[in-house]
């Protein structure tokens, strides 16, 4: 979620913005839904694994976007994402 936040906020920085906003959509989806699935398990939710695997997909999809960017911060997210639809999957 961090990770995600940090790439939004870095892509919109960047001097061709338009080539970004993929990224851009995705590291908001992404990092609203880690923030969700991170409620729900600390409120011991029913749907904790359909969320894990929803949250999976999503990590996936915005780790590939962020892999086509050369960008420090794009990288990074990438790393982030991957690691937490790894996790997720583990949960789901």
């Amino acid at each position: 979620m961090t990770k995600c936040n940090h790439c939004f906020n870095a892509c919109l920085k960047q001097e061709n913005v338009d080539m970004m906003t993929k990224c851009i959509q995705l590291d908001r989806e992404c990092a609203e839904i880690c923030s969700y699935l991170e409620g729900a398990i600390t409120r011991n939710s029913p749907f904790i694994k359909q969320l894990a695997a929803v949250c999976a997909e999503i990590c996936q999809t915005c780790g590939e976007e962020c892999n086509r960017h050369h960008h420090d911060h794009c990288q990074r997210c990438a790393d982030a994402c991957f690691h937490c639809a790894k996790a997720c999957r583990e949960v789901s």
